[in-house]
């Protein structure tokens, strides 16, 4: 057997691995007699069936576990003696030679394997990214202030249909009807709007429906139909108006305040003004801590100046996911996979360099916090622990969910080192400027 080594760059390889007839003869003897042993033939018994017909029934298939077992062992063997980084996997060459897979043939086969480049630089205070702290406005303390008032508001009588207002109507046509049904103003069509704006309780009007609704699975359920009938309805529908909803935001008294904030937690308008501006700070520094980490990403990769081996990624992304991108979709997305593929090993190398971990306690600590952020997302606070725990553990099975949030622990472990060891040069912004940084 003999492996020869083609390298036309740092990052690249193709190997050669030529199998002589003679070389995997006892190999491939040696997976006969296993087939043998385990035959379970027709009129002999178990391991006792003559070589010639376990060659005739099992040949082919011995053949190829035996000259693939060596060249997987050749394969291993290349890569840990010349040390190779490798990235995804040694991939068949392009000019790979058409393979019969007959015993007694010599066999050539060839690989493309790349690797990854050597990384090496250092962290220190000559380091400076820009660290940014975004002022509080008046505007926005109002703001903040009426949402979350909003927060907590109610729907409410309401006199006429507003831009933000749902009404109440009994809805027919030609013998069907729906009664009650509620329609939320801004979720009709702009062209359809108008007919709803303005209305009050007892009044008519008549709305294409398919005009006004788009969506075949929300007009189905406004209709109260299944969906497969819709396109036997006349479109024209008199609604009704029963009543008007409007939606209030909550007043800023001791109740508001208790359900806001836990009970006695707030007790004046003052502490009230004092939790908006705490609660700006937080998203505030939320935002600016989004950014330190993409500065931190962008300089480091700047500064690590990797070259990849491209066009084997680009074969490699389709050969690997077999089939399910094309080499088009590939060409399309390369970009966004090139740059995470780069912090993947930018990041690698400073949890390297400081002795960064992370444990499975620290990917329980992200489930729980992104499960209970969900909850409140959708305006669930005081979701009880046990049911939080649950469904983070439900993540934690996942392994797709897993990594990602494994991820996320190891982008927050080497960015946060990376803060305590670099210049921070921190810069007053407004929002406005904030929000236009590239």
């Amino acid at each position: 057997m003999n492996v020869t080594k083609n390298q036309p760059d740092a990052l690249n390889y193709q190997v050669t691995i030529e199998i002589a007839a003679a070389d995997y003869q006892e190999p491939l003897k040696k997976r006969l007699n296993e087939y043998r042993r385990k035959a379970d033939i027709k009129g002999f018994r178990r391991g006792m069936a003559p070589m010639s017909l376990i060659q005739r029934f099992y040949g082919d298939q011995a053949l190829y576990e035996a000259v693939n077992g060596m060249v997987g062992t050749s394969l291993d063997n290349f890569i840990r003696d010349e040390k190779i980084r490798i990235v995804g996997e040694p991939m068949p060459s392009e000019d790979q030679p058409q393979l019969s897979w007959k015993a007694g043939e010599d066999f050539t086969f060839k690989f493309d394997i790349a690797q990854t480049p050597e990384i090496s630089f250092e962290v220190g205070k000559e380091d400076k990214i820009p660290y940014y702290d975004i002022n509080i406005t008046v505007a926005e303390r109002k703001a903040t202030r009426e949402g979350m008032l909003q927060q907590y508001g109610s729907l409410q009588e309401g006199k006429k249909a507003g831009e933000n207002d749902y009404i109440v109507a009994d809805i027919e046509n030609e013998g069907h009807k729906a009664e009650g049904v509620y329609v939320s103003i801004s979720n009709v069509a702009e062209e359809a709007r108008g007919a709803f704006l303005g209305k009050k309780a007892g009044e008519k009007f008549d709305v294409d429906v398919n005009q006004a609704f788009a969506n075949e699975t929300d007009r189905a359920a406004m209709l109260k139909v299944d969906k497969a009938k819709l396109a036997t309805l006349n479109p024209m529908f008199t609604f009704t108006v029963v009543n008007v909803k409007t939606y209030v935001a909550a007043e800023s008294n001791q109740e508001t305040w208790d359900k806001m904030f836990g009970k006695g937690a707030v007790t004046s308008e003052e502490q009230f003004d004092a939790k908006v501006e705490e609660r700006i700070k937080a998203n505030h520094e939320q935002d600016a801590n989004y950014r330190f980490g993409t500065d931190v990403r962008k300089y480091f990769m700047d500064k690590a100046a990797l070259e990849l081996p491209e066009a084997f990624l680009k074969r490699w992304l389709v050969y690997a996911n077999e089939g399910k991108f094309s080499a088009e979709q590939v060409e399309k997305e390369f970009p966004a996979f090139l740059e995470d593929f780069k912090w993947q090993l930018v990041r690698g190398y400073i949890m390297q360099k400081f002795g960064l971990k992370v444990s499975r306690e620290d990917v329980k600590q992200a489930a729980l916090s992104y499960v209970a952020y969900q909850y409140a997302m959708y305006g669930m606070g005081g979701v009880p622990q046990n049911l939080i725990e649950s469904s983070a553990e439900n993540m934690l099975q996942d392994q797709n969910q897993y990594r990602r949030l494994e991820e996320q622990c190891e982008d927050n472990a080497a960015i946060a080192r990376i803060r305590e060891e670099v210049t921070l040069q921190t810069k007053k912004i407004s929002m406005d400027k904030f929000r236009e940084l590239k």
